[in-house]
């Protein structure tokens, strides 16, 4: 992987120098710059070399000199789209990098090369017979990218950090995504921590004109569930043996690269259907695989990550996180991140790509699986919640969930008292907004309460009710699963994941979110997915052949920190907040650490938000 960044409009050399240093960690490798101060264009690139390494170097331009690219990001099919651009007369100059791709597919298509694309990008290219700059971020956003205009200067980096060090672009945090923050445990897209600072969304383009620094965005693609409408009597046993053949071909194809490979796996069924994949298009012996264990023996999961290493002769790695090794990794941690994130699942991932990256410079992960195969917990809730919204009062809900509050607390992974709180808190409020108030830190009267002010549901939750109303299907499943593919996904999973294996210099590819595989699954319909409380019903059925029968069958476990006990035991500090009310706050410390209330995910955001003063 690598960063990139740039301006067009007001700025020096030494912006530039600025951005691309804060850069770094993204590319340890090598570094390039182009500028052209008479038209006041100026591009940098930070290079982690995985694809012909000699001869990948950027800035990259096309022989003619008009077209130049920085690219972040690895496109799986660029073999097959080399051939094309040369059957239509463009000459190569590297061996085969894809780099080289975007930019005669560019030259040849235009913009509408991003439909062509499989894989993960985010890419600046400088078109010089158009006198533009155009953007791209990949289909769910798995690299980011973010712009600023300010003082007549279109700024753009992989890296708030970076974009900021330019003169012209001013950071103040705006107070809407700080509750947006607290409202879903990150702040999506487009929003960004400041003012006049966004993220160019999940299949976005952004065209820029180079004269005056004029911009516009572009929607160029959009998840959407599109349900086959003629079953067969024998749809379920060949959309599963079709879902295998797609995720094996996907597999194969991030299995390409210059430099040692390996797999995170944590014995889950999807890193699992990974490897056994992986070990299938690599020698015999060759297969490195990478878990973390915790010796809290709730959020463990060696035994079941140990099992399919031998399964298929993987050599594993392995290392156990202590409270001691988390709280030294904390700072460092958070000092890395653009923005506060409130998912603690951050921590072991940054654990598991360091100790990933000792030994190779690429990873394959099971990200994007449970998003489209409905494996999360609140897929189980939906029934359960809209028949109890359907026969219990409103005026009897507040009582019940006043009880259910005073259940015994656990501070164990996923706890039955901790489901059922979480359940409960959301069904006072619209149905659009059940999966972002299950997720969040907070419930919308407790935002009032932080921030001393009405909260408005109706913008704080804009997106999660903007991914509901536009899906087309009227069920409960497929409105939520929407929500998790649209949003969760690219905020959280796929930040934590880039933000995580970046600090360390590692990629992280994803086989579940190959394009040909989505677009096929996306057709699928929901109750294949989830069927009589069986999450993943078509995924685990596919894998049947291939998988180790305790790894279909075993309860998912999530891939979770005890971070419950640490603040309850002091282990972690909570800074006090300017922003918040300091009474709303001291008042769920005082509950936690008591033992009365499990408020973990609140203030956990807490604590990451005072990294950011």
């Amino acid at each position: 992987m690598c960063g990139i960044a740039g301006f067009i409009g007001k700025g020096t050399r030494d912006d530039l120098l600025k951005m691309n240093t804060a850069l770094a960690h993204r590319g340890p490798d090598s570094e390039g710059y182009w500028h052209d101060e008479s038209i006041a264009a100026f591009i940098a690139h930070k290079r982690l070399s995985i694809i012909d390494p000699e001869e990948g170097l950027q800035p990259m331009w096309t022989s003619d000199g008009k077209f130049g690219i920085v690219f972040n990001g690895e496109i799986y099919n660029h073999l097959e789209l080399r051939q094309k651009l040369e059957k239509n007369g463009h000459r190569f100059h590297t061996n085969h990098s894809d780099t080289e791709v975007l930019l005669y597919g560019y030259k040849e298509w235009g913009a509408s090369m991003c439909n062509r694309l499989n894989g993960m990008w985010a890419f600046a290219i400088i078109d010089l017979a158009s006198r533009r700059l155009f953007l791209s971020r990949d289909r769910f956003g798995q690299k980011p990218l973010y712009y600023s205009y300010q003082n007549k200067t279109f700024a753009f980096s992989s890296e708030l950090k970076s974009l900021i060090a330019h003169s012209s672009i001013q950071a103040s945090q705006s107070t809407l995504s700080l509750v947006k923050y607290y409202a879903y445990g990150y702040i999506p897209a487009p929003n960004t921590l400041y003012e006049k600072v966004s993220k160019l969304p999940a299949g976005h383009n952004c065209f820029v004109d180079i004269p005056n620094s004029a911009f516009r965005v572009d929607k160029y693609w959009d998840f959407e569930l599109e349900p086959f409408s003629n079953i067969s009597e024998h749809a379920e046993s060949t959309w599963a043996e079709q879902i295998g053949d797609l995720l094996q071909k996907s597999v194969k194809r991030r299995l390409m690269s210059d430099v040692p490979l390996g797999i995170f796996l944590s014995g889950g069924i999807d890193s699992s259907a990974v490897s056994c994949l992986a070990a299938k298009g690599l020698p015999a012996d060759s297969l490195h695989t990478f878990s973390i264990g915790f010796e809290e023996a709730s959020f463990d999961e060696t035994h079941y990550s140990n099992l399919v290493s031998k399964r298929f002769s993987t050599k594993h790695y392995h290392k156990t996180l202590s409270v001691e090794k988390a709280l030294e990794m904390l700072p460092l941690i958070a000092r890395g991140l653009d923005e506060p994130m409130g998912d603690s699942s951050l921590i072991p991932t940054y654990l598991l790509c360091r100790e990933t990256a000792q030994h190779v410079k690429v990873a394959l992960g099971g990200d994007g699986a449970d998003e489209l195969f409905a494996g999360y917990d609140p897929f189980q809730a939906l029934r359960a919640a809209e028949i109890y919204s359907s026969i219990i009062p409103k005026s009897i809900h507040p009582a019940i969930y006043w009880l259910m509050m005073h259940l015994p607390t656990s501070h164990t992974n996923m706890s039955l008292d901790f489901k059922v709180k979480r359940f409960l808190r959301a069904l006072d409020y619209p149905q659009k907004t059940w999966n972002a108030v299950w997720l969040g830190a907070l419930a919308p009267h407790e935002l009032s309460l932080l921030f001393g002010k009405s909260i408005k549901i109706d913008e704080v939750y804009s997106e999660a009710i903007e991914y509901w109303d536009q899906c087309k299907q009227e069920n409960l499943l497929d409105k939520t699963l929407q929500f998790y593919t649209k949003l969760y996904l690219q905020d959280d999973i796929l930040t934590k994941v880039d933000r995580a294996s970046m600090l360390n210099s590692l990629e992280v590819r994803s086989p579940f979110l190959d394009i040909d595989l989505v677009n096929f699954v996306r057709r699928i319909p929901g109750n294949f997915k989830y069927r009589n409380g069986n999450r993943k019903y078509i995924l685990k059925k596919a894998l049947r052949p291939v998988l180790p029968r305790e790894i279909i069958n075993r309860p998912k476990k999530g891939f979770g920190v005890p971070i419950g006990a640490w603040f309850k035991n002091g282990s972690i500090a909570i800074p006090n907040i300017s922003l918040i009310n300091a009474s709303f706050l001291k008042k769920q410390v005082a509950e936690h650490k008591a033992g009365k209330r499990d408020n973990r995910a609140f203030l956990w955001n807490t604590w990451m938000l005072g990294q950011f003063k």
